[in-house]
């Protein structure tokens, strides 16, 4: 097993012991999103051409593994999982690095492993007042990686007004310094802001994570 995968193997195993919860949803397969965007720019760095997933079901509100103020459609294959706190000393640290981001907690992932897919992460800022680009600005930089070329735009997603972001990103603990490119949309529902991201991996490809990403960001309403 060579190194970039190795160490993906690793992290991702890391992950799921220490924060994935339990609770996938059952929720009816939702409609199409109303009022999608149309497609603003084919090709690097947003690829717009790529098409939303086919739905499988929503998430989000109160009592759901998503405990967010919106809901959004899941990419079929792909379940909600609520975040636990790690127990113990030990897991709080390494929790804390796993959990928090440039200001912001993780609140809920979207797993799409078993359809092919990577992660969607949700994460809430911790600050009520925090604009959604200078959150978004924050998140980029949180994750102890090299940052480069940020584009940012407006636009709506799904019942919100949003920004989002797309950059660069190097891990310096990987030997073999390959760029990852990241997206990022940030909204503010009742008083919070919360930013929904992906991102390519060194096993996974934006068109294993874009689709699922699309589908939701396109979809959310207030949620209950």
């Amino acid at each position: 097993m060579d190194t970039r995968t190795l160490v993906a193997v690793s992290a991702a195993a890391l992950t799921l012991g220490l924060l994935t919860g339990c609770g996938d949803d059952s929720t009816a397969p939702a409609g199409p999103a109303a009022g999608a965007p149309a497609p603003q720019a084919t090709g690097e760095p947003w690829y717009d051409e790529t098409a939303p997933a086919s739905s499988g079901g929503t998430t989000g509100g109160t009592g759901s593994p998503c405990p967010v103020p919106v809901t959004f459609p899941l990419a079929d294959g792909w379940t909600a999982k609520a975040i636990e706190p790690p127990k113990g000393e030990l897991a709080e640290l390494v929790g804390e690095a796993l959990t928090k981001r440039g200001g912001t907690t993780v609140r809920c992932e979207v797993d799409g492993r078993p359809a092919g897919g990577g992660f969607l992460r949700i994460w809430a800022a911790d600050s009520p007042t925090v604009t959604p680009r200078a959150v978004l600005e924050s998140f980029a930089a949180g994750a102890g990686e090299t940052v480069a070329g940020q584009q940012f735009r407006d636009l709506r997603a799904g019942g919100f007004d949003a920004t989002e972001m797309t950059w660069l990103a190097t891990n310096p603990l990987v030997e073999e310094e390959d760029e990852s490119r990241n997206w990022a949309l940030a909204v503010q529902p009742a008083g919070q802001t919360l930013v929904f991201a992906v991102n390519e991996g060194l096993i996974t490809e934006r068109t294993d994570v874009l689709p699922a990403y699309r589908l939701a960001v396109r979809g959310l309403a207030k949620g209950e």
